[in-house]
């Protein structure tokens, strides 16, 4: 009789974990604005305000070649949610968005939204977009210098 019950409790467990994997939606960032196909295109998914959008570790990242026609990253399993995303174009190949010494980008970027304000870094809330549960969805973010 405890062997059942161990038995019916480990499919209850395993429904819910699928059911959970089930609910996530994958995400494709479609990159444009690439002007060389020299390094890679990197893109941070960030789950919240915390180092968005200057610190990629902070994130998952997806990483690609870079192609002037283009590239797209692709995260899968993406819980519902609210996030922010970051690209940048990595010439050098040091996975870092440099800057020159006041903090301006020198390699090309953007956030989702495509929010570019004159004079500041954007915030996540001005980049912010929701992915609901069980959708795939795909983002435009057109990047420059």
């Amino acid at each position: 009789m405890k062997r059942k019950a161990v038995g019916r409790k480990a499919v209850f467990i395993l429904a819910m974990a699928l059911g959970t994997q089930a609910q996530a939606g994958d995400l494709t960032v479609r990159v444009s604005g690439i002007t060389s196909s020299v390094g890679q295109v990197g893109c941070a998914l960030f789950k919240s305000p915390e180092g968005f959008p200057m610190s990629p570790g902070l994130a998952t990242q997806q990483w690609t070649v870079a192609a002037a026609n283009g590239v797209e990253c692709h995260f899968s399993g993406v819980p519902g949610g609210d996030y922010a995303l970051s690209v940048s174009h990595d010439i050098n190949g040091n996975k870092a968005l440099d800057t020159n010494i006041f903090g301006v980008p020198t390699e090309a970027w953007g956030v989702s939204n495509n929010v570019r304000p004159l004079m500041r870094a954007p915030k996540w809330h001005e980049a912010l977009f929701r992915v609901v549960e069980g959708k795939d969805m795909t983002l435009e973010v057109k990047i420059s210098k």
